[in-house]
């Protein structure tokens, strides 16, 4: 690996658990370029070396992930030509037009290295903690198991600051069921830990203070298992949900996601691919605080 700027790897427990931390705090470790590529090389790093067993992801900072860089003064470097654009920005469709370099770049750097995680030769663990954003979201459900501090929520903002129809990766309805899914997308509001839970996508919840200990410990624990146990245990899970249409789900909501991203760089001339405050957009700089959902409440 090259030098890592955006994140830290760690080699743990003589070698059978690596630690992968997002280590943007500054910027609440939004996933800008340079994260993704040194994530997945990463994730690739750990998959090659033979010792390792079990990989935790987690974030440092206030929380795990906020979900895409749409801003941050990295993001902007990296995308404008010239000395520091980042190198993936001229391949994998960088150099092509409009919807097609979208498409492209899109395919490669958000929705098929996150469909590479999750079939990843190893355990995954994902670590996180505080609200965890859109973008956030699919990094975590790529990976097997989730555990989460007390204080963590979800939320999946997309639809209400951006106008857009989910994330690349859309896992929602296989993570949240089909109700709850619609439910968020179409409000905003987050989702607790407990409630995370009590559906099955979270596996365990700790104190905060105690997150990276237990998730160290209970990674080990799985470290313990035969190797290959784990990873046909890992195997018939993910092929189970792909033969009940995960796989095809996925690649059709990318293409729907395109479309959405189309729509708006149509409405907006070309100047834009998210919604903006004139189509009932709210600027997603100036969007309100995500509220909690209730079942007795309207919110808003």
């Amino acid at each position: 690996m090259t030098e890592l700027r955006y994140i830290t790897y760690e080699t743990l427990d003589d070698g059978r658990i690596v630690r992968i931390t997002l280590n943007r705090p500054d910027a609440r470790n939004a996933q800008s370029r340079g994260l993704l590529v040194e994530l997945n090389d990463a994730f690739l790093r750990a998959e090659a070396d033979d010792d390792v067993r079990v990989v935790i992801l987690c974030g440092a900072g206030p929380m795990f992930s906020s979900g895409h860089d749409l801003g941050s003064k990295d993001s902007v470097r990296e995308r404008t030509p010239g000395p520091d654009q980042h190198p993936s920005m001229s391949i994998n469709g960088g150099t092509k037009l409009a919807a097609e370099r979208l498409m492209l770049q899109e395919w490669h750097y958000f929705f098929e290295n996150t469909r590479r995680w999750r079939n990843l030769r190893k355990i995954t663990i994902a670590q996180v903690h505080g609200p965890v954003y859109a973008a956030g979201l699919m990094v975590m459900w790529a990976c097997d198991l989730i555990i989460a501090a007390e204080d963590t929520t979800f939320a999946e903002v997309v639809g209400t600051r951006l106008g857009m129809c989910g994330t690349e990766y859309f896992a929602h309805p296989w993570e949240l069921g089909p109700r709850l899914t619609k439910e968020l997308l179409l409000t905003g509001d987050s989702l607790t830990v407990d409630e995370a839970h009590s559906i099955g996508m979270v596996t365990k919840v700790f104190r905060a203070d105690e997150l990276a200990e237990k998730t160290l410990a209970y990674a080990g624990r799985i470290a313990e298992r035969p190797s290959v146990a784990s990873l046909l245990v890992k195997e018939s899970v993910n092929q189970s949900v792909d033969n009940m249409g995960f796989y095809n789900a996925l690649n059709a909501c990318f293409t729907l996601h395109e479309l959405n991203h189309a729509h708006w760089a149509w409405a907006t001339n070309g100047q834009y691919v998210l919604g903006t405050p004139e189509h009932g957009v709210p600027a997603w700089r100036d969007a309100p605080p995500v509220q909690p959902r209730s079942k007795n409440e309207v919110g808003g």
